[in-house]
């Protein structure tokens, strides 16, 4: 342990929904401080999923697909005598989080749609129905802590 941790930072919960999860997402997709923008981006994409699937609401599939892709196991770098090992570690509920907001939102950028809201909405729907680009980086992640089992033994 270096200095002392950083204080964590409580988030005020979403005026729609009443989610916290929703407001961190919403900082998360939020470009040069237009929270405004991102926001409208987020209760877009919720609506548009809505269109999609008639059958659940918006909210039950974003928090579906949060969490389909939240990783249980993660591989983490560690140097024993000169030598780097990938020893694979659990992911703390907060991590978890933090990384599966991340990787929708960093996909649902990188997708072909044309519209923001188009492409947050199809990674939303994709994460909820266990396919797409971040709930396979959530499968690989495991798959690279599963293959580093061996160095299991090194955790700290």
């Amino acid at each position: 342990m270096r200095r002392r941790k950083a204080p964590v930072r409580e988030v005020l919960a979403d005026p729609i929904y009443g989610s916290k999860v929703i407001t961190k997402f919403i900082n998360a997709l939020m470009y040069d401080g237009k929270k405004s923008v991102a926001t409208e981006l987020m209760y877009g994409a919720i609506q548009a999923i809505e269109a999609k699937s008639s059958d659940k609401k918006g909210i039950e599939i974003f928090e579906a697909a949060m969490d389909n892709v939240k990783p249980i196991m993660e591989v983490r770098s560690r140097r024993v005598g000169g030598a780097t090992y990938q020893v694979p570690v659990e992911v703390r509920p907060t991590r978890q989080q933090a990384l599966a907001i991340r990787w929708i939102i960093s996909y649902a950028r990188k997708r072909s749609e044309r519209t923001m809201v188009e492409k947050l909405a199809g990674e939303l729907l994709d994460a909820a129905n266990n396919k797409g680009a971040s709930f396979k980086k959530k499968e690989d992640t495991y798959k690279m802590a599963e293959a580093n089992k061996a160095f299991a033994h090194y955790r700290w």
